[in-house]
């Protein structure tokens, strides 16, 4: 048996669940990484990822540290350019990529640009945009990884840097964008959310062991959706933790956290 999991373990675990097997995805630093390698290495061996500074298809052998990261090109079926990922993703041929950010409302925006109402002296400067923009918006599902509280989850972003469902149903397809895109799941530090069909708004789908729906309004800054079937998020399996510690993240770079 392996040791009790922790809640890095958890998230990373959760979201490699998320991913399919024979679908692409383009992958971003840190958490993404890991839960890429640990969904090629048990449910989706013919996962192909991709990352932003070219790599198309490779085999993770190694936690990259980066998506420039020469880990991210073993046997990489091509070596291109983001302009080919991000052409890629304005053809329509890439399912997920996975997303993170400082900030997100119910609509799924969010805010990696600045924390604050003056953007000439913003509270803080955060890095911004990257690809992430590009991504959400031209990619079929939109993964996001966020810690869960109120300082992340607002009512409104204080900047409005990568598109979800913007202010509800149709506003995204009238801004111009692919229709049938948009976020799919957000994997939170407290539970695994989706989004209602009707209304696009943020929907808690499972509540992480030990977790209460009080937790989770407490620790949202709008009111969240609960599904109807709310259930419990399944525990890291021995197979999952075994292979995350000993192939994936052998030296806890991601959940040593």
């Amino acid at each position: 048996m392996v040791d009790r999991y922790n809640l890095m373990e958890l998230m990373v675990c959760v979201a490699s669940r998320q991913l399919e097997d024979g679908k692409t995805a383009v992958i971003g630093t840190g958490m993404p990484l890991a839960a890429a390698m640990l969904a090629q290495k048990t449910r989706c061996p013919n996962l192909i990822t991709m990352f932003e500074a070219g790599s198309i298809a490779p085999q993770l052998t190694k936690l990259p540290l980066s998506v420039a990261d020469s880990f991210t090109m073993t046997n990489a079926l091509m070596l291109s350019s983001m302009d080919e990922i991000m052409t890629a993703c304005q053809r329509g041929v890439v399912d997920y990529t996975f997303l993170g950010g400082a900030q997100i409302d119910m609509y799924g925006n969010l805010n990696s640009t600045m924390v604050g109402s003056d953007l000439q002296k913003p509270k803080v400067r955060l890095p911004g945009s990257g690809g992430a923009n590009d991504l959400a918006s031209l990619c079929w599902k939109t993964l996001i990884i966020t810690p869960h509280d109120k300082r992340r989850f607002v009512a409104k972003v204080d900047f409005l840097t990568t598109p979800g469902y913007l202010s509800g149903p149709g506003t995204r397809e009238a801004a111009g964008l692919p229709p049938n895109t948009g976020p799919y799941k957000v994997i939170s530090t407290l539970a695994l959310m989706g989004y209602d069909a009707v209304t696009k708004r943020m929907q808690v789908e499972s509540l992480h062991p030990g977790v209460t729906a009080e937790d989770i309004r407490n620790n949202t800054g709008f009111e969240i959706l609960f599904a109807d079937d709310l259930s419990v998020t399944s525990e890291p399996t021995d197979e999952e933790l075994q292979i995350l510690r000993t192939q994936v993240d052998p030296l806890g770079l991601i959940i040593g956290k």
